[in-house]
């Protein structure tokens, strides 16, 4: 069952995002998005475990294959939310900050996730 989350502005998002005050590093998402990242993270749990049952069962290697494929693909999309929001909201307000390092940071973000 998914909650009810009202409608939040551009601005309430962002403000929650990420804070970089004091030595730790936070991100503060909405509950909204939290929850879609969880549910989603729950569902590839889930498919992991599915993998794991193919090989225990002696599965064709190919559908396993498919599988994996399957399973990669949905953590790329959990890869590509939090990107977007990491992107419209702590970037920005750290460029509107004055702070331009955190470019070089999220260049750096999204060389890793293209050598997948």
């Amino acid at each position: 069952m998914e909650k009810n989350h009202p409608q939040e502005t551009e601005s309430q998002q962002s403000a929650q995002c990420c804070h970089t005050g004091g030595s730790v590093r936070k991100s503060h998402h909405s509950e909204k998005t939290k929850h879609n990242l969880i549910v989603r993270l729950n569902r590839i749990e889930g498919q992991i475990r599915g993998i794991k049952g193919l090989i225990e069962r002696d599965t064709y290697c190919d559908d396993v294959i498919t599988q994996i494929a399957a399973t990669q693909a949905a953590l790329n999309g959990v890869a590509r939310m939090l990107l977007e929001a990491h992107f419209k909201s702590c970037v920005v307000e750290r460029i509107h900050e004055g702070d331009p390092e955190i470019l070089d940071e999220f260049m750096v973000t999204i060389q890793k996730l293209m050598k997948k």
